[in-house]
């Protein structure tokens, strides 16, 4: 009976071990059926957690061109590297040819890659060459992939700099007209569903979310081949006085349209390091100066509105002195007695403000202020300076005096030239554009007569007896006004000047206006009709020439013909 007993025992045993084992694959065999014909959604919801995923489509920035539709900034597609931090420290033993591929110290990728261990995503260099790339790819590092971008690409490099700005390293504006019209240029990237395998490779697209939208091109009035000449003229102009900045800008007298407007020194958006300070600044818009004499056109224009002045009144200058509120207001020399117009030939101080002083201050002002100073044009360019023109309630005797010939007030050269153009285009003012095809809004703030009789006086200020003789064109009658001024330092004015030339051309049918500013010229030659007048010269039969526009003076034409053979 006892062997009996211990057989039925193992006999239990067994038929129990195989009821449980019997249980358990009945329990799996329905969990399988369950999440496999029953309830799919967990494991695909499951897979799709480590396998799907959303991603962004790029898209690109809308072009920059100039009128003639020419590239002025284009965007082009590039690699870059990014890792997958847990994977590629996976590798560890990967990181030393990476790292030196990269040119980063091994070590430091290393620590990066370490601190973000817990993230699926991380830059390591953007905006590689393709060569690099392709280098890149080659290695087949387990955790490391490429991913195509966008680059700002600027074929004008310094030229235009300063105009059109930069992006930064996700192509949003940053400086000048790439941040004004930032959300023009700026499209709307794309996003779709994809499938990617273990090492982050797309197998499968799975869902297209939303379309990528490219940015709309801007087309300037900018001219390429003028922008070109003018930096050129600009910055040998520098060159040959040694001297610290300058700018020029070129205006279509009959809608405002800014043909080329070119500062020195500049710097190139397309490396790496972007420049700081000077170069940077877009000075004809950004900066200001005190005019000088370039400012006495308006004010004879102020005198002869009120009724005070014309071109042939008689206006007696001497002894090239006056004395206005305990201060002496010079002329180079005595001029003696002549005309209105032979103040702007001869550029008199002391008759200008004989005009300035017999008339209501409030009337000065309000020509000024109708021209556009003390206001922004309205391109809407960032950081555009107003300038500054004081209150006329405000003003004392003595300012009214220097106003007369460019001091105490302060102007940019874009509103500058703007002005000048109002008289080439018969006392209308335009709001001046980038934008080709944009509304200019005008504005009459000049009787037609009163600026045609400008007009010719500024003509005879490029004369043979007048300061801008050197700003003549062979074959064009060019008017305009010197200045020069000196600079303003910590103590006062200084013995540093700034040379400025403001004109136009053809003057029998006015089509293109210019200034030149040069600041700090550091030879013996700093005057205007020295210094800017030439460039002004250089420049605008450039762009008359550009702009097939026909010679008004055969005569001189002749005679330069002449003088070359």
């Amino acid at each position: 009976m006892s062997d009996k007993r211990p057989r039925n025992v193992s006999v239990f045993r067994v038929w129990l071990t195989a009821a449980v084992m019997l249980l358990a694959a009945g329990v799996l065999v329905a969990r399988a059926v369950n999440l496999q014909v029953t309830d799919t959604e967990f494991l695909q919801s499951q897979g799709e957690a480590r396998f799907l995923r959303q991603v962004e489509i790029p898209t690109v920035r809308g072009s920059i061109l100039d009128r003639n539709g020419e590239p002025l900034a284009v965007s082009t597609p590039v690699a870059s590297v990014w890792a997958h931090p847990g994977e590629l420290l996976q590798a560890s033993d990967r990181l030393a040819e990476l790292a030196q591929l990269l040119d980063t110290p091994a070590d430091e990728l290393e620590r990066r890659l370490t601190q973000r261990a817990t993230r699926e995503f991380v830059w390591l260099r953007r905006r590689v060459h393709p060569d690099l790339a392709e280098q890149v790819a080659e290695l087949a590092i387990p955790g490391v992939f490429l991913q195509s971008e966008y680059r700002r690409f600027y074929p004008a490099a310094e030229v235009t700099s300063q105009v059109l700005g930069f992006t930064n390293i996700d192509d949003s504006g940053q400086e000048g007209l790439e941040l004004a019209y930032d959300s023009w240029l700026q499209g709307e990237p794309g996003a779709k569903r994809v499938i990617k395998d273990r090492l982050g490779r797309v197998v499968q697209d799975v869902e297209l979310i939303r379309d990528a939208r490219p940015g709309r091109d801007l087309q300037l009035t900018i001219d390429r081949r003028l922008q070109y000449l003018a930096f050129r003229q600009l910055k040998q102009g520098i060159a040959e006085v040694g001297a610290r900045s300058g700018s020029v800008v070129v205006l279509d007298v009959t809608n405002g349209e800014i043909l080329a407007m070119v500062n020195f020194p500049s710097y190139n958006p397309n490396t790496s390091v972007r420049a700081v300070g000077e170069g940077i600044r877009n000075r004809a818009m950004t900066d200001v100066l005190e005019p000088g004499s370039v400012i006495k056109p308006f004010a004879v224009a102020a005198a002869m509105e009120a009724g005070l002045a014309s071109p042939d009144m008689p206006v007696d200058t001497s002894p090239g002195t006056l004395r206005v509120s305990g201060h002496t207001i010079r002329d180079v020399r005595d001029f003696g007695e002549t005309t209105v117009e032979g103040l702007l030939v001869k550029s008199s101080n002391v008759g200008v403000v004989q005009l300035v002083l017999s008339m209501d201050a409030r009337h000065l002002w309000g020509l000024y202020s109708r021209l556009g100073f003390g206001a922004v044009t309205g391109t809407g360019f960032p950081g555009e300076s107003a300038g500054v023109l004081r209150d006329y309630e405000r003003w004392r005797k003595l300012e009214q005096a220097t106003l007369a010939y460019g001091y105490g007030l302060s102007v940019t050269p874009l509103q500058l030239v703007r002005a000048m153009a109002a008289i080439a285009d018969e006392g209308r003012l335009h709001q001046p554009s980038f934008i080709a095809g944009a509304d200019n809004p005008v504005q009459s703030v000049m009787d037609p007569a009163l600026a045609r009789d400008l007009q010719d006086m500024l003509e005879a200020a490029t004369g043979p007896e007048g300061t801008g003789g050197l700003a003549r064109v062979p074959g064009y009658r060019v008017a305009g006004k010197t200045g020069t001024t000196r600079m303003v330092g910590t103590a006062g004015y200084e013995s540093r000047y700034v040379a400025s030339f403001a004109g136009f051309a053809p003057v029998s049918r006015p089509r293109l206006a210019a200034v030149v500013v040069i600041n700090d010229p550091a030879s013996d030659r700093y005057y205007g009709g020295q210094v800017a007048a030439p460039i002004f010269g250089q420049v605008m039969a450039a762009a008359l020439r550009l702009f097939s526009v026909p010679p008004d003076d055969l005569t001189g034409l002749l005679a330069a013909a002449g003088d070359e053979t």
